[in-house]
């Protein structure tokens, strides 16, 4: 199917924030995908940061990195999760990266000595990166998600620039409004005023949603949908229900017994027959729900406290685990517990550990004596960037008995720095976006472990990193039996490694992490998990 013009959904959302606009959204295209259209989606994120890359995550959750090296909002992740397709730089616009173009243009003079003023000037640039993702690859729809919630002062340059964008495109845009109606336990109800509200300052703004999205505790009745559609100006047939779902992989198969989708090609005129193919979606749903057996993986970090902050970690696991009709419990521990001396007992149940990536000294000691435990006892192990880094510190210990090892991110002072700077890392200054990020491929060692995963000879993986591993001391770790099964040879840098006397042992530089799909779960996760039931057995 391909339709003459390409469709426009925006999503908005009201009332409070977190109510899962990027699972909804990424829901409604999935359902339009497995129609047979050509979908993609956006985030508009309102704060001023260009991208995500300098924020904690503590304060946005994890940095998702696509293909072409953009750092972006983790939502990204969910609409790759869902959609089995390839997002880019343009998929994420940030008001920074908005205002950092228009201030460049205009100390170029492109103004031509005009005022710059956010109208039109901030919201002509917006509606040029919602447009220029339609034009780029020729999508059928594309669906922009709008951060934040209605109301807020940030976000009125993106709700303008929409609302421009219907009269520019007249029927081939369409309207979302996601909102909450609350259950009150001491009247036993529940409340839809909050969505009058919203619905309110979205109409002062100009904009009158096409659909209302309600997220709900209880299942709503026809008089609630028929009272919610008077005062908020929907026919009833738009109100749809979002009822909390044990999985975000359930929200799909809700919203199509809702007939979000239909309601939607209804609404822009797309001609749709018989039902979309959801087979795949659902298989991937049984093995989830059903699954035959359970093994435990224990995941090192740092900012285990936001489990926002390992998503892509997480789900990918949930992917591996519903292949091999596995429920996998997480045991999320936090690295510094690990630095304690009785730190054992938190490891001694498990049939798997992740070391997490991220980024400075905290709990690093914690990191590398979870590598130690994994190492000595044959547990599968899988350490992911710093993860890895912190393998080679551990072996550079423990087995070379290089006293003191270290990275020079955590010791610049360390007598055996087997963690270095990349080379072209050393003369940058600025934070934002130069890192060594998105894909790079690397040479696969034939009989090596990572071969027998892959199954391949070239492989590309994304990266996020500045530091690497130090060449100068490959020599002492492969005659101690450390392999190094995957090399980027253009830079010789070394990406994975492996050790040869452990059942399963993977340190790789790249977050696969990010490549993790529904219907492609990634060939390291489903390693993992293998390993990780033949440890159980």
């Amino acid at each position: 199917m391909k339709l003459s013009s390409t469709k426009y959904i925006f999503v908005t959302g009201g009332v409070t924030s977190s109510l899962g606009k990027g699972i909804v959204s990424a829901s409604l295209a999935k359902l339009l995908q497995s129609r047979g259209l050509s979908v993609t989606i956006q985030k508009l994120d309102p704060y001023i940061n260009v991208d995500p890359g300098t924020l904690n995550p503590y304060e946005h959750g994890e940095c998702y990195v696509t293909d072409d090296g953009a750092e972006t909002d983790l939502d990204l992740g969910h609409y790759e999760r869902f959609l089995n397709i390839q997002t880019s730089q343009n998929n994420n616009v940030t008001t920074g990266k908005i205002y950092q173009s228009v201030i460049n243009k205009e100390r170029n003079g492109d103004y031509l000595g005009k005022t710059v003023q956010v109208i039109p000037h901030i919201t002509n640039e917006i509606k040029e990166h919602i447009l220029k993702l339609g034009k780029g690859k020729d999508y059928d729809v594309v669906i922009t998600e709008i951060g934040g919630t209605v109301g807020d002062i940030e976000s009125l340059p993106f709700i303008e620039s929409i609302r421009q964008l219907k009269w520019d495109l007249n029927q081939d845009v369409l309207f979302i409004h996601l909102t909450l109606i609350p259950y009150l336990s001491t009247s036993g109800e529940l409340k839809t005023k909050p969505t009058q509200h919203s619905v309110k300052t979205l109409l002062e703004y100009g904009i009158q949603p096409d659909i209302l999205v309600c997220r709900t505790e209880y299942h709503l009745d026809n008089n609630l949908r028929k009272k919610i559609a008077l005062f908020c100006n929907v026919e009833q047939e738009c109100v749809i229900e979002s009822i909390d779902a044990k999985s975000i992989y359930e929200v799909p198969l809700l919203m199509f017994k809702e007939k979000l989708d239909a309601v939607v090609c209804s609404k822009l005129k797309i001609e749709i027959n018989g039902k979309p193919d959801l087979n795949k979606w659902k298989k991937f749903l049984s093995h989830l729900q059903d699954p035959k057996q359970t093994i435990e993986i224990a995941l090192i970090g740092k900012y285990v406290e936001l489990k926002d902050s390992y998503i892509s970690i997480a789900e990918s696991l949930i992917h591996a685990g519903a292949k091999n009709k596995t429920k996998v419990n997480l045991h999320w521990i936090h690295s510094s517990k690990l630095e304690e001396e009785e730190y054992s007992s938190l490891l001694k149940n498990v049939n798997g550990i992740i070391v997490a990536p991220g980024f400075g000294s905290r709990g690093i000691e914690g990191k590398v004596n979870a590598v130690n435990y994994a190492r000595i006892n044959k547990i599968p192990f899988l350490g992911i960037c710093l993860g890895m880094q912190c393998a080679v510190v551990e072996f550079a210990r423990n087995v070379l008995k290089m006293k003191n090892a270290n990275s020079i991110e955590i010791n610049p002072e360390t007598k055996f720095p087997v963690i270095s700077m990349m080379e072209e890392q050393k003369k940058l200054k600025k934070m934002g976006g130069t890192m060594r990020l998105g894909s790079y491929s690397c040479d696969v060692k034939k009989g090596s472990l990572l071969h027998k995963i892959y199954l391949k000879d070239t492989i590309s993986e994304r990266h996020r990193h500045r530091f690497e591993f130090n060449n100068q001391y490959l020599n002492d770790f492969e005659s101690n039996g450390m392999i190094f099964s995957g090399i980027n040879r253009k830079n010789q840098l070394m990406e994975t490694i492996e050790i040869s006397d452990h059942p399963w042992f993977v340190g790789v530089q790249f977050h696969p992490e990010y490549k993790s799909t529904v219907e492609n779960p990634h060939p390291i996760f489903l390693g993992l998990i293998e390993a990780g039931l033949e440890h159980s057995s």
